[in-house]
């Protein structure tokens, strides 16, 4: 006797893949480019580009406010220059050391502090609209209680990247500081050169994980913080970036074709990049979800089934819309019905000449009514 066979059994027979791992991808793909992922990560680079200025002048300033001030910053400047190509550090460089020469912090901490988070703010609010889009979910979340996420949300995401620029470029100082608070300086350094790349990727799986959980109206029942999305994501930034920037580095000249804008030109490449490969790591999650939620024998073919974090503004929008589509019916009926009196009022002008009268005679039997309006009668 033998034993029942499941529907993947033939699949495995032939060493053929699942049919989920054949479907994903071409469904991923075509999401990716039905839902205008490559528009929004333009306009996404175009916000991060805003916030760069600021948030350098907020990082300085935070850094000058918590250690030894000129030197602390200037060896986190010193370490961040080594990793940035010679054209964007000709215009970050000048602006971070014009920061250095103000004699007090708090003025660029608290104007840098504003001005960023309304800057990254807005690139929060593009990536909600890009996660709502990728998931087919309407903005649901009210005017008051969107923002206050969404501030919210940026205040921490600059925390964490504020804490991995820290780690990065801190490394020397804080292990010499650390390692001289217990006596083991040479060890300290050892030590921290690799816990640093640990903070750091810790770091950017937190950021990558909140913008994917926290930015969508969806509430993520189920979701991981690292998942196969957002490994595609980062890996692919940091393959992408080092290629990138080694081509930049030895064989583009961006100076001798944009000049002054080169440095620019270059952030707004990366950064566009960058956005990509944040969004397809979306897209491939949110397939992901929608082969566990078909195996689950959830009608997902069209859309997902997930629980939307509030509906009030989506339902305000929908009677609005509703509302909007009566009162066009009522133009176009009250239209209709100008039309058909205007049609009856030319038809009983009193202008329009009468139709002429025939007459005819009591002797005559039988006859014609001839074009004047005489009878012409017929005689045997």
């Amino acid at each position: 006797m033998t034993s029942p066979t499941t529907a993947e059994d033939p699949d495995e027979q032939t060493g053929k893949l699942p049919p989920s791992w054949r479907y994903i991808p071409g469904r991923a793909i075509r999401s990716f480019t039905s839902n205008g992922v490559m528009d929004f990560a333009a306009s996404l680079t175009y916000r991060a580009l805003l916030s760069i200025v600021p948030a350098v002048v907020a990082l300085v300033a935070i850094v000058s406010m918590l250690g030894s001030s000129e030197e602390a910053v200037t060896s986190m400047l010193e370490e961040i220059q080594e990793v940035t190509p010679d054209d964007a550090w000709d215009t970050v460089g000048p602006l971070a050391e014009s920061v250095l020469s103000v004699p007090s912090a708090g003025v660029g901490l608290g104007v840098g502090l504003v001005v960023t988070l309304w800057t990254a703010s807005g690139y929060v609010r593009t990536f909600s609209r890009a996660m709502n889009a990728i998931y087919g979910v309407e903005e649901g979340r009210g005017v008051i209680m969107k923002n206050v996420q969404m501030y919210l949300l940026t205040v921490f995401l600059l925390l964490l990247l504020a804490l991995g620029v820290i780690a990065f470029s801190l490394s020397t100082p804080v292990a010499e500081w650390l390692g001289g608070l217990i006596g083991l300086a040479s060890a300290t350094l050892q030590v921290w050169d690799v816990v640093r790349w640990i903070v750091i990727f810790v770091v950017i799986v937190l950021l990558v994980g909140l913008l994917y959980r926290a930015t969508p109206n969806i509430r993520p029942h189920g979701m991981s913080w690292f998942s196969s999305g957002a490994m595609l994501a980062i890996i692919g930034i940091i393959v992408s970036s080092a290629v990138f920037f080694f081509y930049v580095a030895n064989f583009g000249n961006y100076n001798a074709t944009y000049g002054a804008l080169a440095s620019v030109i270059i952030a707004m490449l990366w950064g566009y990049i960058v956005n990509i490969l944040l969004l397809a790591g979306a897209v491939l999650d949110c397939e992901i979800e929608r082969t566990r939620q078909l195996r689950s024998g959830l009608p997902a073919e069209e859309s997902l089934q997930l629980e939307a974090r509030a509906t009030t503004a989506s339902d305000k929008l929908e009677d609005q819309l509703a509302r909007d589509v009566e009162r066009a019916r009522e133009v176009r009926v009250a239209a209709s019905e100008l039309d058909k009196t205007d049609e009856v009022v030319v038809l009983e002008s009193p202008d329009m000449p009468a139709a002429p009268e025939a007459t005819e005679t009591s002797d005559a039997p039988t006859g014609t009514v001839a074009p004047s309006g005489t009878v012409a009668t017929s005689r045997d």
